[in-house]
């Protein structure tokens, strides 16, 4: 578990711009230290903490640390499959839902890194989920991730327009889905070999 950060990796994990953190830094609120000989600057686990309780900022990233993903799809094998994967790598902690509401409810209460959603659901279409996930601005930093067995470019155009992120053709190898994945969070790709 890390214990001391630089002003990048705070920003990450308040979900704030690096700018933010510094300013914060150098006024004070956010205490830390310089490290000796240069202008860097570190903020220990324990500060960050405390700074993220004082301003309200949700302390799960720094708690523990793993990304969140949230797999939406109404086929069970297939959610299965993800979180075992997803799960094997060690880095997420997962929630599942296997429609559009039960999706959006989630969105909200897990606050996920990343939605991985299929785009034909039995209730809403993915295409709604994304425009739902955009329409609220504190779900900026919400990566998505469509798939689907469907193939017309237009509609693919149209997710993306929509909000989603990437989109990738149903059936796909899961490890490609991680690469994504760890690609949009910003994770180093960990060998499973």
């Amino acid at each position: 578990m890390k214990t001391v950060f630089t002003t990048g990796e705070a920003a990450k994990v308040c979900k704030v711009s690096q700018q933010t953190i510094i300013r914060c830094f150098d006024s004070g609120q956010l205490k830390g230290f310089r490290v000796p000989g240069s202008r860097f600057r570190r903020i220990p686990r324990d500060q960050l903490f405390s700074f993220m309780k004082e301003n309200g900022i949700p302390t799960d990233a720094l708690e523990s640390g793993k990304r969140k993903v949230l797999i939406v799809d109404d086929d069970e094998e297939l959610v299965e499959l993800l979180v075992d994967v997803f799960d094997r790598d060690g880095r997420f902690d997962i929630k599942t839902a296997n429609n559009g509401f039960d999706a959006g409810m989630l969105v909200k209460e897990f606050r996920p890194d990343v939605v991985v959603l299929d785009v034909m659901l039995p209730d809403i279409n993915g295409k709604e989920v994304c425009q739902r996930v955009r329409s609220d601005s504190s779900l900026d930093d919400v990566q998505i991730i469509c798939i689907s067995g469907m193939v017309e470019a237009d509609k693919v155009a149209d997710l993306k327009l929509a909000g989603a992120n990437d989109f990738m053709q149903k059936p796909f190898a899961v490890e490609k889905l991680i690469e994504r994945t760890c690609e949009l969070l910003d994770l180093a790709l960990v060998s499973a070999g």
